[in-house]
């Protein structure tokens, strides 16, 4: 239903009663309506016989005409002639004699005429009334059809609107008939969009408030027609508020098109469909060269199929791929651009276009190749540099403990290079320095590295030498014994003619067990003692040096020094369940050095250890762990949690531990249940009753124990069962390789099935991946640590993580 106006209304009574619609009653009530005007028009025609002069015509007849309208079209009208004949000619014939008289024929002429032409308007007005209808249902079903929002006004004023008009506003039909359509438009340009749509014909976009208050941008079109001798508007409204935005998109997908990166759209079999200008500058081939043609046109050669089957995989695993590819122009220069492809789907998931956004990077190339020239090159000899050395060493280093084999660092200082220079100039000094790079790269193996560190020296990195100590030592020697015979031979300086010798310090390596920096100062220190020897000679550095020993005491100084000035601290990293909810944390400590930053406990804990300040640094922990959980315990959110400190052997065995413990419980208020305490097997074994002892004591307290890093040491199953150990903690070794070495799986799956036979709980530290978490879990562990959920936080953030797991 569209319109609400009165004219649905105003179809005639007659017209309804005829159709036998609209009324309240059945059809057949008509025919007995008919009768009864009938018997009441007969009575009225007895009563009319003493006055022969009456007309029978002026109440009889038009009574009889009224009953054949309301019996129907073709029957009313064989009713008006039966019941004129009957009447006149029998119910009449015993008061007058029965022959027609003349005079009587003309009404009854009369009186059948006006009968059958009253059936004809009849007629007619059904034929009218149903067309009507069918008309008016026409339109009510094409409005209601129809997309549009559909309105009509009478001075700028709604008075009626279809359903889509009132869901694209936001209105219900009480509330928008009456209102202006003006208060539809913005305020600031309402009375002159206003002018605009009610002037004339036509179509405009227009901004309308919604009845929530948001804007949307409509397509109008409007026709004045007149109706009941008024003039009303209809008013056709489509809300193009997307179809806005998605031109404007458009738009800009058109100008970023012909941006300043060559684009190409390609089908799903990489057929080339469209380029950019852009495309066409870099690759040098027009539009209609390329069009309809394979990407494959522009391969270079110089990749292999593992390249080509790498960015595939990533494109149909991601949907996009970036990265540097070597591709040949028209005139077949090969050039590196940065290729970015990225798949477009269709609703449905299937791959219909491929889009790559290229950008020619010669230029940066060359850019990037003479800053990295200049970065890690020395200008003067062309040799690297003390950056890429130390980057060079690194990579050394990495290699050594891979593949098990030696390499040295051989430090090379020019004898009295300084008198070179003050006598002879400086031109003559880089002359020297020059033709020095040149005989030390031809006095090593390829693959060596040669560098200048700056001024007069020099360093040179052997690698793969041998795995033997005693052979390395020779294989050193007979190179330096090179070099040294080398720098025998005279340097020819221009016309002058030099003699000089050099001093070289060695140092060895293997793996990792020396840093970058620590093995370049041993092997300056080297250089030094050949230096100190005389010269023109070769030394090797000595493990046991004065410096190993300055720099553990100068560790120890700064380590008492923290303890008093306070600057250790607590991360916390949490421990979760199966279903990756926080039960707990592990407080692990650190050291916030005031030079040197916030250092690893591997740096600080062995020597601790050794000093035996690992009491007072224990202590500190197990006050702050303490004080920590009877914190936890005032928020509902974290009273469930655990808190796990690791107790070092030296602690554990102070004849006060237990007294400690309870102490700094009593102390905090600390709940003893919440605190957990991880022992190493090696300090389990090495007095086993005494350990069973404090344990016991403890764990009557409620305080439980973890065994950490389980599987790494020699634990004794049977000394293993009598302690009272609430949990194993695998350790993160066996985690690690779990997806990669089965033996590590197996291990794993070991462990955990010996704490499930010993009653006791099991949690896997150093988990850093979901697969590993979930090959864990199908083996019964049920409780995790590490990275994948989160690394050590300072107390405030790992708080914070809190709400953010399940």
């Amino acid at each position: 239903m569209i319109w609400t106006s009165s004219d649905k209304h105003e179809s005639s009574v007659l017209s309804r009663i005829l159709h036998g619609e609209g009324a309240p009653v059945a059809p057949w009530l008509g025919y007995i309506l008919a009768v009864v005007i009938f018997v009441i028009a007969l009575a009225g025609r007895f009563a009319m016989l003493p006055a022969e002069g009456g007309s029978p015509f002026v109440t009889f007849y038009p009574a009889v005409a009224v009953c054949a309208m309301l019996l129907g079209m073709a029957p009313g009208l064989l009713a008006v002639v039966l019941c004129a004949v009957t009447a006149e000619y029998f119910f009449l014939a015993p008061f007058r004699s029965f022959l027609l008289n003349p005079s009587q024929i003309a009404p009854l002429v009369l009186f059948i005429s006006s009968g059958g032409l009253i059936c004809f308007i009849g007629r007619q007005m059904r034929h009218h009334a149903m067309a009507l209808r069918d008309s008016e249902q026409r339109f009510r079903l094409l409005a209601s059809a129809t997309f549009e929002g559909i309105a009509m006004t009478e001075q700028g004023r709604f008075i009626d609107a279809n359903e889509q008009l009132l869901t694209m506003l936001g209105y219900t039909r009480e509330a928008l008939i009456g209102m202006p359509m003006a208060a539809l438009l913005p305020p600031h340009e309402r009375e002159r969009l206003m002018d605009s749509v009610l002037s004339g014909n036509g179509e405009r976009y227009l901004d309308m408030l919604r009845h929530d208050g948001t804007l949307i941008q409509v397509e109008v079109h409007g026709q004045d027609v007149s109706r009941d001798g008024r003039s009303v508007r209809i008013t056709a409204l489509r809300d193009v508020s997307e179809r806005q935005r998605a031109e404007h998109l458009l738009r800009i997908a058109a100008t970023a098109f012909e941006a300043q990166e060559g684009m190409v759209v390609t089908d799903a079999d990489n057929v080339i469909l469209r380029v950019n200008r852009a495309f066409s500058d870099i690759t040098g081939y027009t539009p209609e060269e390329v069009v309809g043609r394979k990407m494959s046109m522009f391969k270079s050669g110089r990749h292999d199929a593992a390249f080509y089957d790498a960015m595939w995989e990533s494109i149909g695993r991601s949907g996009t791929w970036q990265g540097e590819i070597l591709n040949r122009r028209k005139n077949g220069e090969l050039y590196p651009e940065w290729l970015t492809i990225t798949a477009v789907r269709d609703a449905g998931g299937t791959i219909n276009n491929y889009v790559g956004t290229l950008t020619d990077i010669t230029q940066r190339k060359a850019v990037e190749d003479e800053v990295k020239h200049l970065a890690f090159y020395d200008v003067l000899t062309g040799l690297p540099n003390r950056r890429l050395l130390l980057n060079r060493l690194q990579q050394a280093l990495a290699s050594s403990a891979r593949s098990g084999r030696n390499g040295a660092l051989l430090f090379i200082d020019v004898d009295n290079f300084k008198v070179l220079n003050d006598t002879l100039g400086h031109d003559v000094g880089d002359l020297l320095l020059q033709q020095i790079a040149q005989r030390l790269s031809a006095c090593v193996r390829e693959g060596d590295t040669v560098a200048r560190l700056g001024g007069d020296e020099f360093v040179v990195m052997l690698e793969g030498l041998s795995e033997h100590a005693h052979e390395v030592h020779h294989q050193i020697e007979r190179i330096c014994d090179k070099v040294l015979a080398n720098f025998k031979q005279p340097f020819q300086l221009g016309p002058h003619q030099c003699h000089n010798t050099s001093s070289i310090g060695a140092t060895l390596f293997c793996g990792h067990q020396c840093t970058v920096d620590e093995l370049m100062k041993r092997a300056d220190l080297a250089m030094y003692e050949a230096k100190s020897a005389g010269r023109n000679t070769l030394r090797f550095f000595d493990p046991q040096m004065q410096a190993a020993i300055t720099a553990r005491a100068a560790l120890e100084r700064s380590l008492r020094q923290g303890l008093q000035q306070q600057e250790f601290v607590l991360y916390y990293q949490c421990q979760v369940d199966g279903q990756g909810a926080i039960t707990g944390a592990e407080a692990l400590i650190r050291w916030q050095h005031p030079e040197q930053g916030l250092m690893s406990p591997a740096t600080f804990i062995p020597l601790a250890e050794e000093t035996g300040l690992i009491l007072p640094l224990g202590h500190w922990v197990l006050e702050t762990a303490c004080t920590c959980i009877a914190a936890w315990a005032a928020v509902p959110a974290m009273a469930h949690l655990t808190l796990a400190i690791n107790v070092s052997a030296r602690q554990f065995r102070h004849p006060d531990f237990v007294t400690q413990v309870l102490d700094a419980l009593a102390h905090s208020g600390a709940d003893a249940r919440k605190l957990k305490l991880e022992l190493t097997e090696s300090l389990l074994l090495d007095d086993v009753e005494d350990t069973i002892a404090k344990m016991s004591a403890l764990k009557e307290q409620g305080v439980g124990f973890s065994l950490d890093d389980f599987g790494t040491g020699y634990s004794s199953l049977s000394y293993l069962k009598r302690l009272p150990l609430d949990q194993l903690k695998i350790d993160q070794s066996f985690v690690r390789d779990i997806l990669t070495d089965a033996n590590d799986a197996a291990i794993t799956c070991t462990i955990v099935a010996l704490a499930h036979s010993m009653g006791l709980h099991v949690i896997a530290e150093g988990v850093e991946l979901a697969v590993q978490r979930d090959i864990l879990l199908q083996q019964g562990c049920a409780a995790f640590q590490g990275y994948l959920f989160s690394r050590p936080l300072p107390l405030a953030q790992f708080e914070q993580l809190l709400p953010a797991l399940p």
